[in-house]
């Protein structure tokens, strides 16, 4: 297996990064049990194979120490140089509080040892509560802490577009916003892209395939009970599948999807993906990597082996037209995350 160039995009003048990004949520606990060995001796398959970015953050379990763990092997094993190749975004997601210097710092400093780093490539933001202003308090002091060098970038997790406006109006400056984004929630179509696009922000897109539900193995298969929903990313996407449209119309995009992927010799997944990708300002698209457990690499690579035509994208715009209006239902991104 071999990445392609196209695999690879100029994130930041000072940043490349992959454009499938290795999530680790699922070392969290929410997905069982991980083994530590396992695990980071996976990291190492998918760095050797070019997979070098992944997407963590302080509250996913031991995600930051698996992250310093594998720095310290892969520096014993191919020297320090080595470690330049490795691109790893945390977030920092506190309750709503003070937000002194003190309590800042004292977050970031831990996540700078666990990660063994002295400089957090990306620091993703997430806050809970927009009524309780201090998030801005928050990132006047990640923003001092960024202009002291240890963090290179800031950015966001789940804000909307309106917060977005109003912490640059403040004067922070922020390179991307993590969001949820899929054929099934296209929110970010209705204000996000057009926004970010006039004020160069990123998107890193996750649940891009709905916890794996968007796949072959769901194809043709009766609407699965909540007991054989057996982690939390498919608990989650399936609610917002029953949200969008039903498991019926969902069943009518897998099929859709599964014509163009047999028409380039992919896979329904790599379609799914391939359409986020190609939507303005996403630099990346997010996949769950359940380390030592199950190996998707070799099929995620075929994500950069083909490109859509007009006509494909108008047989998906087909089905996804027939969807509720999730910013509607929901409101903007990360919505769902403060009702």
């Amino acid at each position: 297996m071999h990445l392609t160039e196209s695999s690879r995009i100029q994130f930041l003048p000072d940043l490349q990064i992959c454009r499938i990004l290795s999530g680790m949520w699922q070392v969290s606990g929410a997905h069982g049990p991980i083994d530590r060995r396992d695990a980071i001796k996976s990291m190492f398959d998918y760095t050797d194979s070019g997979f070098t970015t992944w997407d963590l953050a302080d509250h996913y379990g031991p995600a930051e120490d698996f992250i310093g763990e594998f720095r310290r092997q892969l520096s014993a094993r191919s020297g320090t140089d080595a470690l330049a190749g490795i691109q790893a975004f945390t977030k920092w997601v506190p309750r709503p509080g003070p937000m002194t210097r003190q309590i800042v710092e004292n977050n970031i400093d831990l996540s700078l040892r666990r990660m063994t780093v002295q400089t957090l490539d990306l620091l993703q933001f997430h806050w809970w509560d927009y009524q309780d202003n201090r998030y801005l308090d928050a990132l006047d002091q990640l923003a001092i802490l960024r202009e002291e060098g240890k963090i290179r970038h800031l950015a966001l997790t789940n804000f909307d577009t309106l917060h977005t406006k109003t912490i640059l109006e403040h004067g922070i400056e922020i390179v991307s916003n993590q969001v949820q984004y899929s054929l099934i929630d296209l929110r970010p179509q209705v204000q996000m892209e057009q926004y970010y696009q006039a004020n160069n922000i990123k998107l890193l897109a996750y649940g891009t395939l709905c916890g794996g539900l968007i796949s072959e193995k769901y194809l043709d298969q009766l609407e699965p009970s909540s007991g054989a929903l057996n982690t939390a990313s498919l608990g989650k996407y399936k609610q917002m599948i029953d949200a969008w449209g039903g498991w019926e119309l969902f069943q009518h995009l897998l099929a859709i999807l599964k014509g163009i992927a047999d028409k380039y010799a992919v896979s329904i997944s790599n379609v799914a993906v391939r359409y986020i990708l190609d939507r303005p300002t996403v630099a990346g698209v997010i996949i769950g990597a359940r380390l030592g457990i199950a190996d998707h690499r070799d099929e995620n690579s075929r994500v950069f082996n083909f490109s859509m035509d007009g006509e494909d994208v108008a047989q998906i715009h087909s089905i996804t037209s027939q969807g509720r209006d999730l910013h509607q239902i929901i409101g903007d991104c990360g919505d769902e995350y403060r009702r």
